[in-house]
């Protein structure tokens, strides 16, 4: 995926457009370019900041604005940022664009520099298995993001062959409903997603709007399309299965392609939702995570 077009260097950006806060850091993530690591972990939970934190071998910056919490320190040699993101597209849209801005914005002119920076932005997350035989507290890698939610179709891109083909085949595979959003599909980094899938699993990750109704939960509600969970799991493309279901991914690879940096996610599974089950202790294969991830990083 990549934009149709970027805003040209030296166009001035009106404050309307990029808020800044008075000590001249970016609204909501509330960082200045040289509080901004190499490296970008993004967590959802802000909880889970600190224990990607724990690793480095100092801190040297730490903030926090409402549920954006971000620890930038040296781990092996690296500046490494650890930044939660919240739950759900919409926030990492917030998330990405004022990454970009941090590093390829001039801020006190308010106005792009013409020397591109490519950051590596790596998610940490959870998920829910769509396949039988990949089994709680195992790690999915993402290879593509098909987002069910709309945040990209608000952008101008074009998308490669490859992530055409995926979703011309998702959409005739499942009989895309008409009263669904039309789906999107944005590919990872490829030499994240070799250097970090490897002894994982490696498939198509579905990003849904929602947590209970769009992943095909009942509670009280009954969802408005039947069986759309089990035709996604029968979804296969090119060696590659639809493989879990989380709420951030297209929405990372689609920026992320769109401005230039490198993406990658890779999930805990903590509940395989074909066989109704659940991880009886998640927290300890989340730590398993992002132990190996920063291991592999840094090497």
């Amino acid at each position: 995926m990549h934009a149709i077009t970027l805003t040209e260097p030296g166009t001035v950006l009106e404050p309307s457009e990029l808020v800044l806060n008075p000590d001249g850091s970016v609204y909501h993530l509330a960082l200045r370019p040289e509080q901004l690591g190499d490296l970008i972990i993004v967590v959802g939970d802000q909880g889970r900041v600190e224990k990607v934190s724990r690793h480095f071998e100092r801190i040297e910056h730490r903030v926090q604005n409402r549920e954006f919490v971000a620890h930038t320190g040296v781990y092996h040699g690296m500046h490494i940022t650890a930044l939660s993101t919240g739950i759900g597209t919409d926030n990492i849209d917030i998330v990405l664009n004022e990454l970009d801005a941090l590093v390829n914005i001039d801020l006190a002119s308010r106005s792009p520099k013409r020397d591109h920076k490519r950051l590596r932005i790596v998610r940490l997350g959870t998920c829910g298995s769509l396949q039988e035989d990949i089994p709680v507290d195992s790690r999915i890698v993402s290879a593509f993001g098909v987002g069910l939610d709309n945040v990209l179709h608000y952008y101008a891109y074009e998308n490669t062959d490859a992530e055409n083909r995926l979703l011309n085949g998702f959409l005739a595979h499942c009989e895309w409903p008409d009263n669904l959003p039309v789906p999107y599909v944005a590919a990872g980094d490829k030499e994240l997603i070799e250097r970090l899938g490897h002894g994982n699993t490696v498939g198509i990750t579905i990003t849904s709007g929602g947590f209970y109704g769009p992943q095909g939960r009942q509670l009280r509600i009954l969802p408005s399309v039947d069986g759309l969970n089990e035709r996604i799991s029968a979804f296969a493309h090119e060696d590659l299965r639809a493989c879990n279901y989380e709420m951030e991914t297209s929405a990372l690879y689609g920026l992320g392609g769109l401005l230039g940096h490198r993406t990658c996610t890779v999930c805990t599974v903590v509940a395989n939702r074909l066989r109704k089950d659940y991880s009886k202790d998640h927290h300890a294969a989340i730590d398993r995570m992002i132990g190996e991830v920063l291991e592999r990083l840094a090497g």
